[in-house]
């Protein structure tokens, strides 16, 4: 719609409904355009979301079918599961104990008698 169009449309209802009545006849037209324009966002929300919630079905189906098909692998009974990782060092022996005792790590005092020599006063 043009410019022209509009002015002759306002003319038009100006001769119409007069100077005084025009002004409410606007005012209920922009609260009849802003109340469907808020119907109309009310309605593409709820669309949305029964949209979002359909997908979201689906996927959760998806995942029931992906776990019917591949169920978690467990071990036969007669296999040996591994250990995981341990930040911990494995046992060693330690020279200064009986030979089947397993330590993980020298003990503090141990450490300090081994870096420094014994030394006696003759």
């Amino acid at each position: 719609m043009s410019f022209a169009d509009t002015l002759v449309l306002f003319v038009l209802a100006l001769l119409l409904f007069g100077p005084k009545k025009l002004p409410g006849i606007a005012r209920q037209i922009g609260k009849a355009l802003n109340e469907f324009k808020r119907a109309s966002n009310e309605f593409k929300a709820q669309i949305e979301s029964e949209i979002s919630q359909l997908e979201y079905q689906e996927r959760q189906k998806k995942e029931e079918e992906q776990q019917k098909i591949l169920p978690p692998a467990a071990p036969p009974p007669d296999s040996v599961q591994s250990q995981p990782y341990s930040s911990q060092p494995e046992p060693t022996l330690n020279p200064n104990h009986n030979a089947a005792e397993l330590t993980s790590a020298p003990a503090a005092d141990e450490v300090s008698s081994a870096a420094s020599p014994n030394i006696t006063n003759a």
